[in-house]
């Protein structure tokens, strides 16, 4: 599976034991649903409720047009292996790792994953990974998580885990938090590795989410975690391209073509400098609006 193969806008967590949130999620309009085992399952007896429900509703078809990362346990957590064990199953894509510190962390995920794909009979690297971003170490070491395993298609940031790490405060204006959203989306880009933006934890401030979705669609970030599906219009809005901006992308790539066939690689048509930086961004504006074209089809 190629990093660009799917729509990563939305990613929202659903409590995996919680059997009225699952199946509402089922009808959501979420591209990603991250069916969580981790810290909104509790008591612990809930965390086998939880898996024995998702692979509930995978076989029972609920989830048969949606993308599928459970969010497992971490690593000292002993539910880690049952976790896995269980839900490497065909209709689940891959698993949202928590609380990766470091590329050793990831590198041991995937050799897990590795495992237990070997033993079922899976193609090796079926399953992708999703690290969460949580701490100040893991923002620091961005780059390393990213290239660790070749299973890592996203990373995620986890505002509230890496504020208590760093010992900050949240602010109106989310300057604590800026220069960890900047780095993560820059690590990322930088690896070939699709970043994902913090949860809003406002999740009835609309407005605030709006301003939050301006920044991130400013710092690169191709989507948003997402706690309540009131959300998901308004993140979509955010991470599909405008009417303009397709426009803009067919016009770059029509007169990318025309100045090619006049032996120019870079130009000036129409008033308007073409390049390969911005025929780059005019392909991927238009990749990603096939992609959201497809998937209304899907759901038509």
């Amino acid at each position: 599976m190629k990093k660009d193969s799917h729509l990563m806008r939305s990613l929202m967590f659903v409590p995996a034991h919680n059997e009225r949130l699952m199946d509402s999620a089922s009808r959501s309009s979420a591209d990603v649903l991250l069916l969580d085992l981790e810290d909104s399952v509790q008591p612990l007896s809930n965390k086998q409720i939880a898996r024995d429900q998702i692979i509930k509703f995978v076989q029972n078809g609920k989830f048969h047009d949606k993308i599928l990362y459970p969010r497992v346990n971490d690593r000292e957590s002993g539910e880690l292996l049952k976790d896995v064990y269980q839900l490497t199953i065909d209709g689940v894509t891959g698993f949202t790792y928590p609380k990766a510190v470091q590329g050793e962390d990831i590198y041991f995920f995937g050799k897990l994953l590795e495992t237990i794909e070997s033993e079922k009979g899976y193609p090796i690297g079926t399953f992708k990974i999703i690290p969460l971003i949580e701490t100040t170490g893991a923002v620091m070491n961005i780059q390393e998580i990213c290239k660790s395993c070749s299973r890592v298609i996203a990373v995620a940031f986890g505002c509230e885990d890496y504020i208590t790490d760093l010992q900050g405060q949240h602010d109106e204006g989310g300057s604590s938090i800026y220069s960890a959203r900047a780095i993560i989306a820059m690590g990322a880009r930088a690896t070939g590795v699709i970043p994902i933006d913090t949860v809003h934890i406002k999740v009835h401030d609309l407005d605030d989410l709006e301003r939050n979705l301006q920044i991130a669609k400013k710092l690169g970030y191709e989507g948003m975690l997402v706690l309540n599906p009131k959300e998901i219009p308004l993140v979509h809005k955010y991470f599909s391209p405008t009417k303009e901006e397709v426009d803009w992308a067919k016009e770059m790539l029509r007169l990318s073509r025309e100045a090619m066939s006049e032996g120019k690689g870079v130009a000036v048509k129409n008033g308007k400098f073409i390049g390969p930086p911005m025929v780059k961004m005019a392909q991927n504006i238009l990749k990603k609006n096939q992609l959201i074209h497809q998937r209304e089809i899907m759901y038509e």
